[in-house]
């Protein structure tokens, strides 16, 4: 290139369409969701697992079905160049903590409560509540048989709910029953829709030998009223599948939490038998899941594990996010810091730092300036970063050996009456802006 030439401009990069960014102004949400759910975790005894991204693609194939969307259209799989294994990033996180507890013994000991979170990967349009990276929150309860475990897992759900002030969403329950049971089902929906073949679209008309009670799941509105008409699966369960059921909605009622059965509610993955349940809620004016899940006893013995009972749920955290921001704008927006320490320069720098550093040392959040700018802007910047009080140390104050403590909002009207601004000496600095956010709680 000549020196006359001009120079051409980097192209920008931007990030992988459908794989979003988690900005700052974010994390505070985020933060407290998270908080919330480790809270919800710890009050039901269960306890956190870590399981890779990356699995064999044979442990998706063999736990979800190798006829389903998932599987057949939406996994990310490739070929490890090192070892030509065949690899995919997880796109659910079942069939993982599943696969650790197996090869690592953990029923050896008996019944296990687990809950994981995480990203997850799925190869779809991205549109509002879907994303090529979501993250899930799951609860697995592994070794328990009974409808006590199912309506357990349930009830935490609905106290993460509390835990989080979210109000709207409404539970679904139903039962799949046991494999013979939905073996009868399934052969009588496949006579029922052969015979109305004409009017099944393209998804029905794929899935009719391979999987057809994913047909009940469709969106398309001319099937609906097919879709009613078709053979239900409680038609078909025995009294045991009956009577589990049943206790269930006996528990959950005696705890008074409300539920809808739903008959037509299946689950996308193939594990799923008995209870299944989800959590809807209107995001953006639509119905939107943000929480499913139910029994799935079969799957710990379809990994090569020895048959044992489990169920769990898995909720998606963006979908349940919107739902927190629609509902609650300012809940989104936590505060950066506890003090903000405003300074001249110069001669207040040191005190400053050494002002900042006691207050951390004493538990608080501290956000000290940095970069110089009057104190009319740095004022600005101390009320944008949410921090309940100011720290002042100027030139005049410190000759005196005083900083000025400013309220920057209150927490009652009480408070809001109260003076705005004291002088307070530097060797009481960290008890009085102590007393002073006491105060505010």
């Amino acid at each position: 290139m000549s020196a006359a030439e001009p120079r051409r401009a980097a192209e920008r990069l931007n990030g992988v369409r459908g794989m979003n960014d988690v900005l700052p102004a974010d994390e505070a949400l985020w933060q407290r969701f998270e908080d919330a759910v480790a809270d919800a975790m710890r009050a039901y005894g269960y306890r956190r697992i870590r399981t890779p991204i990356v699995e064999h693609t044979r442990l998706f194939v063999r736990s979800i079905g190798e006829v389903t969307d998932i599987v057949e259209k939406e996994m990310y799989s490739f070929v490890d160049a090192l070892n030509g294994e065949n690899l995919t990033l997880r796109p659910e996180n079942t069939a993982g903590v599943v696969r650790a507890t197996i090869e690592h013994n953990l029923l050896y000991d008996g019944p296990q409560r687990l809950w994981y979170a995480g990203p997850m990967f799925r190869h779809e349009r991205p549109q509002k509540g879907r994303y090529r990276q979501f993250h899930q929150v799951g609860a697995e309860a592994l070794g328990f048989a009974g409808p006590d475990a199912d309506a357990e897992v349930i009830l935490l759900c609905q106290r993460l709910w509390d835990e989080l002030g979210l109000v709207d969403a409404r539970l679904e329950i139903n039962s799949l029953g046991q494999s013979d049971e939905r073996r009868a089902h399934r052969e009588a929906l496949i006579a029922y829709f052969e015979a109305n073949a004409d009017r099944l679209d393209a998804d029905a008309t794929r899935r009719l030998h391979t999987n057809p009670l994913r047909i009940l799941d469709t969106k398309n509105p001319a099937m609906q009223s097919l879709v009613e008409a078709a053979p239900r699966l409680s038609e078909f369960l025995g009294d045991e599948s009956r009577a589990h059921f049943e206790r269930l909605q006996a528990l959950l009622r005696a705890q008074n939490l409300p539920y809808r059965i739903n008959p037509r509610l299946v689950r996308g993955l193939d594990y799923y038998n008995l209870t299944v349940f989800e959590w809807v809620a209107e995001v953006g004016g639509a119905p939107l899941t943000i929480c499913g899940g139910g029994r799935y006893d079969p799957l710990i013995a379809m990994l090569g594990g020895k048959d044992a009972p489990a169920c769990g749920f898995a909720l998606g955290v963006e979908r349940v996010l919107a739902l927190l921001r629609e509902q609650d704008e300012s809940a989104a927006h936590g505060a950066q810091c506890d003090v903000y320490v405003v300074h001249h320069g110069d001669a207040t720098l040191e005190a400053a730092f050494g002002a900042a550093e006691r207050l951390r040392d004493a538990g608080l959040d501290v956000i000290l300036h940095c970069g110089g700018g009057s104190f009319k802007s740095q004022f600005r910047k101390a009320d944008a970063s949410g921090a309940q009080l100011a720290l002042i140390l100027g030139v005049d104050e410190l000759a005196r050996g005083e900083a000025a403590l400013k309220w920057l909002r209150s927490a009652s009207s009480e408070a809001a009456s109260a003076p705005r601004q004291e002088s307070v000496t530097l060797d009481r600095i960290v008890e009085r802006v102590l007393e002073a956010m006491t105060d505010e709680d």
